[in-house]
């Protein structure tokens, strides 16, 4: 029997960047679901707070050379790769210059958010679906992590949704109760349209003027999963409306088990 294709793509992982929900979950989750007889590809931005050498990272040359293209200019795409320590897992690595190089991950030295945070994440939502076809490796669960990816489930349910390689892909958005959404500009929805899609497809992440990276995400999401055990009043409502299958929010000692019964469960909805 072939086995399931789980891709967790995550915008943090322990031991690549510091303590966090995702980056604890990022890095259990896969080895947990590997050793359950799953195949598990993991994709993640190259932050510049990443030691290479440290961390044994090469670039994998016959993935790397493609260019992305965020508000109507050319970003080279290179990928690089390195195993996970005490893990039989390779991680994958999106890195650019122009979004990673920095020493910091999503602030400054001050606090302040960067300015190009929306740019960034467009550039690693794409370059993570043009990566999975080049891989020529079809996902039967996308599971996302954190606001970075939020328009991972977009994508796949617009640009992408005549590749064949994505048909039977079921998405999944763990949501925690971080985002940095206050933080961008009104031409957030010009930057993210890309592949012939109009910002009026993006309508799903507007709150009434606001941008709301969650709710778009939980819109084209086959199935949503509470990362945080404490959410905003906002976050929780978007997750109580919703009528996508949930998995409410699981404690350390469950939370593997409970994940994997719920990806077991979209599967067998995939074969009914």
């Amino acid at each position: 029997m072939e086995k399931k294709k789980v891709l967790i793509v995550t915008q943090e992982m322990e031991p690549y960047t510091a303590l966090s929900e995702i980056s604890r979950i990022a890095r259990k989750l896969p080895q947990y679901i590997q050793e359950k007889g799953f195949e598990i590809r993991v994709l993640m931005p190259r932050f510049g707070t990443i030691n290479e050498r440290r961390h044994r990272l090469h670039e994998v040359v016959r993935l790397s050379g493609m260019n992305i293209i965020v508000d109507d200019d050319d970003f080279p795409l290179i990928i690089k790769v390195a195993s996970l320590p005490g893990a039989r897992l390779q991680v994958y690595f999106l890195d650019n210059d122009d979004f990673f190089k920095r020493k910091s991950v999503f602030e400054d030295a001050k606090g302040k958010p960067f300015d190009d945070n929306a740019d960034r994440s467009v550039f690693f939502c794409k370059g993570v679906l043009e990566t999975v076809k080049k891989f020529g490796w079809a996902p039967d669960i996308i599971h996302c992590h954190g606001w970075m990816t939020s328009l991972v489930p977009l994508y796949l349910k617009t640009a992408y949704k005549n590749e064949p390689i994505f048909q039977n892909s079921k998405t999944v958005y763990s949501l925690y109760d971080n985002s940095l959404e206050k933080t961008f500009g009104d031409d957030f929805f010009d930057k993210a349209s890309i592949n012939n899609l109009e910002p009026e497809d993006l309508e799903a992440y507007k709150s009434g003027k606001n941008i709301n990276l969650h709710a778009g995400a939980i819109t084209f999401s086959d199935a949503v999963i509470t990362g945080s055990e404490k959410l905003s009043k906002a976050t929780a409502k978007l997750i109580e409306e919703t009528d996508k299958p949930v998995l409410e929010y699981k404690g350390e000692e469950e939370y593997l088990a409970a994940y994997l019964e719920f990806f077991n469960s979209l599967l067998e909805q995939e074969v009914e």
